[in-house]
């Protein structure tokens, strides 16, 4: 036979609700990267894809080399530098940062409008949920910022929208019209 609780209706549990477990935080050292890491960012850069549902067939073959090559002269013109995330000494994130090419002939004065852009933002999925893509961003941020950007811009993928949007990121003016 069940009995009814002996407690009045507006008794509160004594137990706790089921919470998720409470990771450690990490001890996570963000550092700039040397030219001899790049193949580091690279092949975040490639996982990058891959994470976000891009077939490996649609990424070129020689994919390792047009990123070196698109480093290279980021570096040589852009002011490119990128950042590593390390956890006991283990690289497991990475970002790169540079002058915006632009889309169009910039005739506004840098005072006015120079962008930085912040590309390639990537955690290894065992170490995603910890603040490390945030610590990535804002170390881009303030690289960019140093090197005389007046906005920083990026292309969020949708898990890292809630990260740029909690780092002050607003959704801009740019549309899209799929050719095919």
């Amino acid at each position: 036979m069940i009995h009814p609780p002996t407690h009045s209706s507006t008794h509160t549990p004594t137990h706790s609700p089921i919470r998720a477990p409470i990771r450690p935080p990490l001890a996570v050292i963000i550092r700039a990267a040397t030219a001899d890491e790049d193949g580091i960012v690279g092949r975040h850069f490639y996982q990058m894809w891959l994470d976000n549902g891009v077939p490996a067939a649609a990424i070129t073959a020689d994919w390792s080399d047009r990123i070196q090559q698109f480093i290279d002269h980021a570096r040589q013109s852009l002011g490119y530098q990128a950042f590593l995330a390390e956890v006991q000494g283990v690289v497991v994130g990475s970002a790169g940062c540079q002058r915006f090419a632009g889309l169009y002939s910039p005739i506004l004065q840098d005072s006015e409008r120079c962008d930085g852009y912040i590309w390639g933002v990537y955690v290894e999925p065992a170490y995603r949920r910890h603040g490390i893509a945030t610590q990535l961003t804002e170390q881009a941020i303030a690289y960019l910022r140093l090197s005389g950007c007046t906005r920083a811009v990026l292309n969020a993928a949708p898990m890292g929208k809630p990260v740029y949007e909690r780092l002050g990121f607003a959704p801009a003016n740019v549309m899209e019209l799929p050719l095919s």
